[in-house]
């Protein structure tokens, strides 16, 4: 009989024993999710900043889980771990530059739309375009005025140097030129009505040799597509250095 006595004992001893480990495992998972919790969120909100630093926080903390593995469990539940570990930075360091913002581009970066949209826009959108390489080249009070009854003027503006510039635009199809005739209609009340100290006709197509001609005997210039194109690249200066003021 005391024999057994001892066995119930015994046995009774080790399911305290039993049952304090597992509340004690059972805390210890807790502390080590709350805490990677708290950490994986520390990381997420540093990372658009410091997205390197975030992710080194996260290896920090797994590697802490890591080692406890080690004690506890066998190596291969750890290499397991360290491989989670490391996929968890990689995440947290790809989601941080996905959400980065990108630099605000500088005044040099800034650029008019590119050539093969030109002959995409509608008539309006491409005054308003032409509007805005004068204002970025220094006619700060440039503005589209084109409409019924412009008499040819569909942007007019004050040029650095102080003269008004006039400009006229023409959204054609490549196959489309601008004729002289056209040209004539602008040069009978770009300098008559409109008092231009620069005439300026720009088109997303060409000219015709006619309207070339007329154009340099009245001072307008002429730009098409290519010139446009480099204009708008800043790769040419802007068309209004180039005319020459009538005189009388």
């Amino acid at each position: 009989m005391p024999i057994q006595v001892r066995e119930r004992v015994r046995r009774h001893r080790r399911s305290e024993f039993d049952l304090r480990r597992t509340a004690l495992g059972f805390a210890l998972v807790a502390v080590l999710l709350c805490g990677a919790g708290l950490a994986f969120r520390t990381a997420l909100e540093s990372a658009e900043r410091h997205p390197v630093v975030a992710g080194v926080s996260v290896a920090a903390l797994v590697a802490a889980a890591v080692a406890v593995l080690r004690r506890r469990r066998s190596r291969r539940a750890a290499a397991e771990a360290a491989s989670a570990a490391l996929e968890a930075v990689y995440e947290v360091v790809d989601t941080a530059l996905e959400e980065m913002p990108e630099p605000a581009p500088g005044p040099e970066s800034v650029r008019s739309p590119e050539p093969a949209g030109w002959q995409d826009m509608d008539p309006y959108d491409f005054e308003e375009a032409v509007a805005a390489l004068c204002r970025r080249d220094g006619c700060a009070d440039a503005e589209v005025v084109g409409g019924a009854g412009d008499l040819g003027a569909d942007v007019v503006a004050t040029t650095p140097d102080g003269r008004r510039l006039v400009v006229q635009c023409k959204r054609y199809s490549s196959g489309n030129r601008v004729g002289s005739q056209e040209l004539q209609r602008f040069g009978g009340t770009c300098y008559a009505v409109h008092e231009a100290g620069a005439a300026v006709v720009v088109t997303t197509s060409t000219f015709t040799e006619p309207a070339l001609e007329y154009a340099e005997q009245c001072g307008i210039v002429c730009v098409d597509l290519d010139g446009l194109t480099a204009w708008s690249g800043a790769g040419a200066p802007p068309p209004w250095q180039a005319v020459h003021p009538v005189e009388g």
